[in-house]
């Protein structure tokens, strides 16, 4: 059973009492009995609690962040089980729904565990001093005689143990201590130790429920014809064939798009297919990626908000020794989810009930309420696995499309895209030109450094003001914070406004930044004959340029950077044909990590064999959760390097799936090594951050190799001769 919490309560309390712990928004807690027995309906319960403990012992946490594969189901439950001392293998996980209790369940910016590292380990810590206070009163001896084992708290000189079944009735009653004691890590038995993730078994075995899965009586299936180019209006509408497929019910208009709906999926597509449409394609008609990579190309030449300046990097580069050039190239890619966009919608007596995977619920419930003018409340969001997410999730028009049409035909209804549809109409991530300029001095030292970006804002939901001062620290990740230190550097950012929709893609700005800075340094080391490894080890030592502030960060750098170089084998010799490259970035000022890649090149095939990665992104949660989210992101990254793009011919996307669009198949996929260090005092972001290398890591290894540089991605087989 995997029973959601008044069931949970509901059936597990029926003869008596548990405890119910509540975080508040505010990070406070309050207690109370959960007597089912007593209540006059299950309503009775909080729906919004984060900890409940049922008489017979079983232990249910609610999570205020959804799980798309980054293992949050099992993270954040291990850090209240943790400090509980409850026995993991009776507890419960169940995902909250957005209101009052949880008015923030976005899941992006890899914060989940960062964010919640405190308050739920502080959770968990008040509600066994709450047990142990219970046992001890129940004894009649001192709290300070008692131990917690899991799932029992017990007192070691008379030998009596009881379960925290049997005392959270009592428990509740205690009020909620306003601090408790933390565990210190010696004392640790899940937090930092390998364990399974919690879904896997159903996943693996099918059972696992993603928003496709989803079924409610009643339910009909739609399909939606849309624009092939982004803001196109309908024009004509011929629905007559559409009509006769058998099991179409309906065909309904929404906004600028026509939806049919049928009995199945299957017939849903199949009328969808009859229809005969003319649309208005509008002013993006006319956009083409190849000549927008041109017109970024050459707006990097120009000057762009500033970001970060340090000392005259113009005069140092005009009176530099010897000075280098690069211009670096980075395509629109998409997110393309295996999973792809869907939700179900019901929409009767003023209120909607909505069930999809989903990044941001919130945004969900209110964008959904706002579009039928109700009472957000009256919106509520059953969160599903996700399917894949990487930022793709954050937009919720596959939810609004649902209510919608709901309301349309007074009936539950779930909208399905087509993969040709997730690839394009979802958002992209922006392509970028990026203008690299180093003045060397006459010993071959860096004097000065320059980095112009030209590239487009994120607007799927909001456009950004291009009047912003801080345009460039928005936008600039692993620009604006290159964590070298040079005498003279700057940093700028040239908005060149895209007609398409942009928005978050996993590592967001930081892959093209880091892409061209960190193949740049390549290309400065081996162009003044110094080691890679050896020449960012100098720039992150103190010197000229050196901001004190950030000395730790950069110590935290280059211990990474000595770690991958160890374990990778830096320096060893290695076959013709083959070549070791390694990046470095420290991702939002607060985790660091280094990459090592070994490549092959024979007769223009490109093959990564092994990927070497050290991170430090603070004391581990879980380091099996940890090794995923690495690999995951080696797989990702390696996939735009050596895979896809999207291009756009007459305001069309070219690309249609897989086969146009590839992802790294397991047969291509190297072996991906992943060594920590917990330099970090607290837990830092795991998931987006090992993205941020991973072009550049690949790209200095084909240059190793053979000699030949790339400038932009994905890598062709012409660029390897």
């Amino acid at each position: 059973m995997n029973p959601s919490r008044r069931e949970f309560l509901k059936l597990g309390a029926a003869a008596a009492g548990g405890l119910l712990l509540e975080l508040a928004v505010d990070g406070t807690l309050r207690a109370e009995v959960a007597f089912a027995a007593r209540s006059e309906s299950v309503d009775a319960f909080r729906p919004f609690a984060w900890l409940a403990i049922e008489p017979s012992g079983r232990t249910l946490i609610t999570i205020g962040r959804v799980e798309m594969g980054q293992g949050t189901r099992t993270s954040l439950p291990m850090l209240v089980a943790e400090e509980l001392d409850a026995d993991w293998s009776l507890v419960e996980v169940e995902t909250a729904m957005p209101g009052p209790d949880f008015q923030d369940m976005r899941t992006s910016g890899s914060w989940s565990v960062g964010g919640r590292y405190g308050p739920l380990r502080q959770m968990g810590a008040r509600a066994r001093a709450m047990l142990v206070a219970a046992a001890a009163a129940r004894w009649g001896v001192s709290p300070d005689d008692c131990v917690t084992e899991p799932g029992r708290v017990r007192h070691p000189p008379s030998g009596r143990s009881l379960g925290y079944g049997a005392l959270a009735p009592d428990a509740a009653r205690i009020p909620v201590p306003p601090e408790a004691a933390l565990k210190q890590p010696a004392q640790f038995r899940l937090i930092g130790h390998p364990v399974a993730r919690r879904d896997a078994p159903r996943i693996v075995n099918g059972s696992a429920g993603y928003g496709l899965d989803v079924r409610v009586p009643g339910m009909r299936f739609a399909s939606i014809e849309r624009c092939s180019v982004t803001g196109g209006r309908l024009r004509t509408l011929d629905d007559s064939a559409a009509r006769h497929v058998p099991g179409v019910r309906d065909v309904v208009r929404v906004g600028e798009a026509v939806a049919v709906v049928g009995d199945h999926t299957w017939a849903a597509l199949a009328g969808r297919r009859a229809l005969r449409t003319t649309w208005d394609e509008g002013t993006v008609a006319s956009f083409d990626s190849r000549a927008f990579r041109l017109r970024l190309a050459e707006a990097s030449n120009g000057r762009g908000s500033l970001g970060r300046s340090v000392g005259d990097a113009d005069a140092a580069l005009a009176q530099a020794a010897r000075r280098l050039e690069a211009l670096y190239e980075y395509p629109f890619f998409v997110h393309a989810p295996l999973e792809p966009m869907n939700a179900v919608a019901h929409v009767r007596d003023g209120r909607c009930d909505l069930w999809l995977g989903t990044q941001a619920p919130n945004w969900a419930q209110e964008d959904v309420a706002r579009r039928l003018a109700i009472d957000p409340a009256k919106v509520q969001v059953h969160v599903q696995l996700l399917g894949g997410g990487f930022g793709r999730r954050l937009g919720v028009e596959h939810a609004i499309e649902a209510a919608e049409l709901s309301r349309a035909i007074a009936a539950p209804v779930q909208v399905v895209w087509t993969r040709e549809d997730d690839m394009r109409h979802g958002f992209f991530q922006p392509a970028a030109a990026h203008r690299m300029s180093a003045g060397l001095d006459g010993s071959g030292r860096i004097a000065s450094w320059r980095h112009c970006e030209a590239s487009s804002a994120q607007n799927f939901r909001d456009r950004i003001d291009p009047h912003d001062p801080d345009l460039a620290a928005i936008h600039m990740w692993g620009g604006v914070d290159n964590p070298y230190t040079y005498p003279a550097m700057r940093a700028e950012f040239v908005l060149v406004e895209a007609p398409i929709p942009l928005g978050p893609w996993r590592a967001v700005f930081a892959p093209s930044n880091v892409m061209a800075r960190e193949c740049f340094l390549d290309e400065i080391a081996h162009a003044t004959g110094k080691d890679p490894v050896t020449l960012r080890l100098d720039l992150l030592a103190a010197g000229e340029g050196a901001d004190p502030r950030h000395e730790a960060t950069r110590s935290r750098l280059a211990a990474v950077i000595r770690l991958v170089a160890e374990k990778a084998g830096w320096g060893r010799a290695l076959p013709s044909g083959r070549g070791l490259g390694i990046a470095a970035h420290v991702y939002d000022g607060e985790t660091t990590l280094a990459q090592i890649a070994e490549v092959s090149v024979a007769k223009g095939a490109l093959r990564v064999h092994r990927f070497v990665c050290a991170i430090d992104c603070g004391p581990v949660v879980n380091p099996l959760g940890l090794a995923a989210q690495v690999e995951s992101a080696v797989v990702w990254g390696l996939s735009q390097t050596l895979g896809g793009e999207i291009t756009f011919r007459n305001g069309r996307i070219e690309q249609t799936g897989f086969g146009d669009y590839p992802i790294l198949r397991l047969s291509e996929t190297p072996t991906i090594e992943t060594y920590t260090i917990a330099g970090a005092p607290r837990p830092l972001g795991a998931g987006e951050q090992p993205v941020a290398p991973v072009a550049a890591a690949a790209l200095n290894a084909v240059f190793a190799a053979t000699g030949k540089r790339i400038r932009r991605l994905p890598v062709a087989s012409g660029d390897l001769g």
